[in-house]
């Protein structure tokens, strides 16, 4: 039974959620109210939960900054995005800068638009070759003064961010595939979250490309010693090493991940099961083959096809599109992109 007091925060918190949706309502409604109705009510707890005005400045400006940047990609949603990485220092006289101005150019003639982080070297190269029309900028207010390339300075697709976790997270969130060219700290910590991220299934599997220059090893030199150091000492299972792709060559850069995407086209949790959506299914003889080879990421049963979930129905999610599903195990994500590399060869 509850006590007077309890009775009175049961009461309270009604109240509050009413007052809410009538602010919700008097701003006009739209998309996602309950979400935002949440939003609002954990935004209100920091008038007693947090007291350091340094943190609520945080909160206050992730918020606005997120907000913006989804704005601007929306109307691109359903555009395949790359991601390119590399070093800010590397002059155009390079060969690698030259290599990611051809990167750039190819992979938006295969139909992708391209990502950077909007400043010089690599990122310009990047925005060289795909043009501004085909470019989002996704910049970073630093210490000194970074002004965005001249390539995407003026473009509406470019957006800027104080922190440096949120510019991450919308580099992820929007990307269909990551590549890096050679760089420094910053490039290394982009390629390494983007492992982790796929590694835990916190983010999409999609291709991480590493690409050296024409006979270079800079990227052959990190494998190496990722396998001496951490698949040697057991830091890491063997199957990781799929997470990623090396090549010297901007068309092979293109060829990986364009091929990813060959019948692949996106996953999804429905409860217990991993859903695949795919271009099309494997038919009884390849899906008998798949569970045998990958049985040791099935849990409880097999890989099967299906209709879409009534979940996915209600979202319309892809409705179109063919579909297996199985209970996976949620660990081992280097084995489930060589299944779906397995799948793009069907």
């Amino acid at each position: 039974m509850k006590t007077g007091n309890e009775k009175q925060k049961t009461a309270a918190n009604v109240e509050l959620q009413k007052r809410i949706r009538e602010l919700i309502q008097f701003k006009g409604g739209g998309h996602n109210e309950g979400e935002v109705a949440d939003i609002i009510e954990n935004a209100l707890r920091l008038l007693t939960d947090v007291s350091d005005t340094g943190d609520v400045r945080i909160i206050k400006t992730a918020l606005r900054e997120l907000r913006y940047a989804f704005r601007l990609f929306a109307p691109y949603i359903g555009k395949r995005k790359v991601t390119i990485f590399g070093s800010a220092r590397t002059q155009p006289t390079a060969p690698e800068y030259q290599q990611a101005v051809e990167f750039g150019r190819k992979i938006a003639e295969a139909g992708f638009m391209v990502i950077t982080g909007a400043g010089n070297g690599i990122m310009q190269a990047g925005h060289e070759g795909a043009g501004p029309e085909k470019s989002f900028g996704v910049n970073i207010r630093l210490p000194w003064e970074q002004t965005a390339n001249p390539v995407i300075a003026e473009d509406k697709k470019l957006v800027t961010f104080k922190y440096f976790f949120t510019r991450k997270l919308i580099f992820v969130r929007h990307s269909d595939a990551i590549v890096l060219f050679p760089g420094g700290f910053g490039t290394f910590d982009e390629g390494f979250e983007a492992l982790t991220l796929m590694q835990t299934g916190k983010s999409q599997i999609m291709p991480l490309v590493l690409v050296d220059k024409a006979g270079g090893n800079f990227w052959k030199t990190w494998d190496a010693d990722i396998r001496n150091h951490l698949l040697r000492g057991k830091l890491i299972s063997p199957d990781d090493l799929s997470l990623y792709q090396i090549t010297d060559s901007a068309d092979g850069a293109v060829k990986i991940i364009t091929q990813f995407y060959r019948n692949f086209h996106s996953t999804r949790f429905v409860r217990e099961q991993l859903v695949i959506r795919l271009k099309h299914a494997p038919d009884e003889s390849s899906l008998t083959k798949l569970n045998k080879e990958f049985s040791n990421i099935i849990v409880d049963g097999m890989m099967q096809t299906l209709q879409p979930t009534p979940d996915e129905i209600e979202d319309k999610d892809h409705l179109d599109l063919a579909r297996v599903a199985f209970n996976f195990s949620r660990r081992d994500y280097g084995r489930l992109r060589q299944l779906i590399d397995e799948l793009n060869k069907l």
